[in-house]
């Protein structure tokens, strides 16, 4: 959520964010004008209640016709002040929800655009040059006995498939290598809860009642994650933390669930883009004159990551049109691809500033005595999704597949052989 006060002293701000994330300036206006009727109607309120109490000392000490104006117009105040009260209450409630709907405000420097708009910060590693025809993950994967889709489906449906053997140990190892590092890092680590409460969800950012992509249980009202970013921005919720104790970084393990409505069609072969997968999440909440900095960080334990699996990929700045609703800056690691002939993204990590704190109500005590809302940050350490790039870069002619060297006391193999041998 917006801060009010920044957006009254200086509105050309959201305006400007709102346009390059391409969407309707006019909101500004909107809001503006909504909090000005809140506030006066407030302040109708407060005038009105403080001449009712006025009144109220005033009709003990007065007697006769006097005493009589008193309590006719006690009476009068208490229907006026009964309205006024319901006014600035059902102003403040349109207010919310509409405050609910405006993404965070664009970090200075991030692409304006699309999702095409992106820019290309650094490109790292050499691509493989392979001297016979490449398999892709989803060939590998039955090769290795990795990858089982087709008794997913069966099992689940569409988009559901088992890891077993070699696969299986290979996002383990994958998971652990993830949280070893943060561990070493600093992180605290977490295993997250996957059902949370719907304003856990709205909290974090994200709209319960118009986003496709969450699933739901509508008999308990909960919600399966798509991402442990939930349940770790919520978990300090309601608290004022520590100052000293700032940047709190913890990296949760979760199971993630994404419905992927709207991309029927899109990524239906292999396990690029699934309705479940597992995933270590870095979370931290800093000061927010400190998120800047604090993001790159979490960029570079990313990096960490890719280099260690040895993939060739490259980093983008998000563009502002397509950043999420709590994010004002994201930047995208993209691994490559070899069947596909492309980049595709492996993690993101996001600087939310104080966007999602300000909902979740996450504060903590500075210098001056006064609450202040912490910054959030998220970012991707290693998913399952990974498994497809690691598969494909490191294949040999034969099917089998080298781990890499950092990878391998984790698995426990140097490398994946096919079934047949």
């Amino acid at each position: 959520m917006i801060d009010l006060r920044t957006l009254r002293e200086d509105p050309d701000r959201l305006r400007a964010s709102q346009r390059v994330r391409g969407e309707d300036d006019s909101v500004v206006e909107t809001v503006l004008s909504l909090d000005e009727r809140r506030r006066a109607a407030l302040n109708a309120f407060e005038s009105l209640r403080a001449e009712q109490k006025s009144i109220g000392k005033s009709v003990s000490r007065a007697s006769g016709d006097e005493r009589q104006a008193l309590l006719d117009r006690a009476k009068e105040l208490a229907a006026q002040v009964k309205a006024a009260e319901t006014e600035a209450a059902a102003l403040a409630s349109e207010l919310d929800e509409l405050l609910m709907t405006v993404p965070n405000i664009v970090e200075e420097g991030a692409p304006p655009g699309g999702e095409d708009d992106y820019v290309v910060l650094e490109e790292v590693g050499e691509k493989p040059v392979f001297d016979f025809e490449p398999r892709d993950h989803v060939e590998l994967g039955e090769l290795l006995g990795a990858i089982d889709i087709e008794r997913g489906a069966k099992v689940s449906g569409a988009r559901f498939f088992f890891l077993r053997g070699v696969g299986a140990r290979l996002q383990l190892g994958l998971l652990n290598m993830a949280m070893q590092q943060a561990i070493e890092a600093g992180f605290t680590p977490m295993i997250t809860p996957v059902l949370v409460k719907p304003e856990s969800m709205q909290g974090t950012g994200f709209h319960v009642a118009h986003d496709k992509e969450i699933y739901r249980l509508p008999e308990d009202d909960l919600y399966l994650v798509g991402t442990s970013e939930v349940p770790l921005a919520a978990y300090h919720s309601d608290e004022i933390l520590d100052r000293a104790s700032l940047p709190m970084r913890y990296a949760g393990w979760s199971s993630c669930f994404r419905r992927e409505a709207g991309s029927y069609g899109k990524d239906t072969r292999g396990i690029i883009r699934v309705h479940q997968f597992d995933k270590v999440e870095m979370f931290s909440y800093c000061r927010p004159e400190d998120s800047h900095e604090e993001h790159l960080r979490l960029l570079a334990w990313e990096k960490e990551m890719l280099e260690k699996v040895e993939l060739p990929y490259r980093i983008i700045d998000t563009a502002a049109g397509d950043l999420g609703t709590s994010a004002a800056r994201k930047y995208d690691c993209e691994a490559w691809i070899p069947s596909q002939g492309r980049y595709r993204e492996l993690t993101s990590t996001s600087n939310c500033t104080d966007f999602q704190a300000r909902r979740l109500k996450v504060r903590y005590k500075d210098e001056d005595g006064k609450p202040h809302h912490v910054a959030t940050l998220n970012g991707t350490l290693a998913t399952t999704r990974w498994i497809v790039a690691i598969l494909e870069n490191h294949q040999q002619a034969d099917g089998s597949v080298v781990v890499p060297k950092a990878l391998r006391p984790y698995v426990g193999l140097d490398v994946l052989e096919p079934l047949s041998r």
